[in-house]
């Protein structure tokens, strides 16, 4: 079978290679899947970096969340069991972490769900405890990760103010439902906000970027607001004043969703059933910006890894359906 494989690690473009390889063979309590859909996020390229949490050995393929069929031809949505990860023609899973795929989505929109909107639930009701009618901040509101939180805020009954760098950033996050939008590049981000709320501030923010965008956050968090930091895609680690948080009396949240899986994998599987009804009633929808063709795989993780996309880039290997 076809699969992009890194030998070293670097930056994507440069260390991804595609190469014909041996189909991986499940072991036991694990699925061979048959790739519909590889949707790239962020730790796509920290993996081809050697800078994630989990480092595969080398050789390894990336992609961490895939649509797939079955060998009895089901459509499921799956996290890879690395290091044969789902930039490939097929994958193995572990079974008790497969998830039907919803029937409302289509291929790349349901290989886009799993891990971006599971984060965004898990932020906002999990950590945050976002409540109808607050206000919710969004940083990298047109982003995968970003618009995912856009929609959830939505869909609970939130006033959403979203982050973003650029025009046509500002434009999808429009399209996406936000009911502000600050364009970092020419607006103050703290006056923008304090505006838009009366100057009480932004009862939650979702943070997936780090760095500056968290000291801002800290100058516009609302009395007794929630910071839930979910990243850092800006490279920068920040270091919070915790005694500005006693000050302003506001809560820290870091979310790890990947703790789910072991600690609670109960709660996995009832924020899935979950966002199926939300998708079932229209209420999400993944943003897929581009379905790329299989062999401009390494090209797509580059432009992720370089911040320059909106939405979701998903690979559609050869043959494969929507």
């Amino acid at each position: 079978m076809q699969a992009w494989r890194v030998h070293r690690n670097g930056e994507p473009g440069e260390v991804m290679r595609r190469e014909e390889v041996d189909r991986p063979a499940p072991g036991d309590g694990q699925l061979l899947l048959e790739v519909r859909a590889a949707n790239i996020n962020f730790p796509d390229a920290l993996l081809c970096r050697g800078h994630y949490q989990v480092r595969p050995p080398l050789p390894f393929t990336p992609g961490v969340e895939v649509c797939g069929l079955t060998e009895d031809g089901r459509r499921v949505i799956a996290t890879p069991a690395l290091p044969h990860g789902g930039l490939a023609e097929y994958v193995v899973a572990d079974e008790a972490a497969v998830l039907p795929a919803p029937e409302a989505l289509d291929d790349a929109e349901a290989a886009a769900l799993h891990i971006g909107y599971q984060t965004g639930w898990f932020g906002l009701h999990r950590r945050a405890g976002l409540k109808e009618g607050e206000t919710l901040l969004v940083h990298a509101a047109a982003g995968g990760v970003g618009s995912a939180a856009v929609q959830l805020g939505k869909a609970a009954g939130a006033t959403v103010i979203g982050v973003v760098g650029g025009a046509e950033k500002a434009a999808v996050a429009r399209g996406l439902g936000c009911d502000v939008v600050i364009d970092r590049r020419t607006d103050d981000i703290v006056a923008a906000v304090k505006e838009a709320t009366g100057g009480r501030g932004a009862d939650v923010v979702y943070d997936p970027v780090g760095g500056d965008a968290y000291a801002k956050s800290a100058k516009c968090v609302a009395f007794e607001g929630r910071i839930v930091v979910v990243g850092f895609a800006s490279g920068d680690i920040p270091s919070p004043a915790l005694n500005h948080a006693l000050v302003k009396n506001y809560s820290i949240v870091g979310l790890h969703w990947g703790l789910y899986n072991q600690r609670d994998p109960g709660a996995i599987r009832h924020c899935h059933d979950t966002l199926t009804a939300y998708a079932a009633k229209g209420l999400i929808k993944p943003l897929i910006s581009e379905r790329v063709p299989f062999q401009d795989a390494a090209a797509a993780v580059q432009r992720v890894a370089d911040g320059t996309t909106t939405g979701r880039l998903v690979v559609v290997p050869e043959g494969a359906g929507k």
